[in-house]
């Protein structure tokens, strides 16, 4: 599983047919991209990762406080596309990519893990979609999260 997690000042999502619009306040954008393989337990612990990576500054202007610490929303929209192998050519394979049924499932539990598990308002693209992302990136400051990095 891999997160590209945003620090935001806003964000949002827009699907044109059928129609849909999502978007948080200040907070984290999380471009999420399942991978095969991936497991429910790999998706709780990016879950918890999410929901504590401290990237938000505190009272002293340091990166020391979660989306959880400042009472941020979080907007999560799947993205196939970032388990890409470019290993080979110009033309991206997408071998890696979980297969839709699984990855779907995956998505909403980090999703519902965000809203029930942290307590974070919590949005979300619509799977499968084509989507329009727009977000005002805060900082900038933007972290790739691997579910198979250690966490330290």
């Amino acid at each position: 599983m891999i997160a590209v997690v945003q620090r935001v000042d806003r964000a949002s999502v827009e699907v044109e047919d059928p129609p849909y619009r999502a978007e948080i306040a200040a907070g984290l954008l999380v471009l999420l991209g399942v991978e095969d393989g991936d497991t429910e337990t790999e998706a709780d612990r990016m879950t918890g990762r999410i929901a504590r990576l401290r990237i938000f500054r505190d009272d002293e202007g340091r990166m020391n406080r979660s989306v959880t610490d400042v009472a941020g929303d979080v907007l999560v929209v799947s993205q196939f596309t970032l388990a890409a192998d470019t290993a080979r050519g110009n033309r991206p394979s997408f071998v890696r990519a979980a297969e839709p049924v699984r990855a779907e499932a995956l998505y909403e539990r980090v999703m519902d893990g965000l809203r029930n598990e942290h307590g974070i308002t919590t949005a979300g693209g619509r799977f499968g979609a084509m989507m329009k992302v727009a977000l005002i990136n805060d900082g900038p400051v933007t972290i790739i999260l691997r579910s198979g990095d250690s966490e330290r």
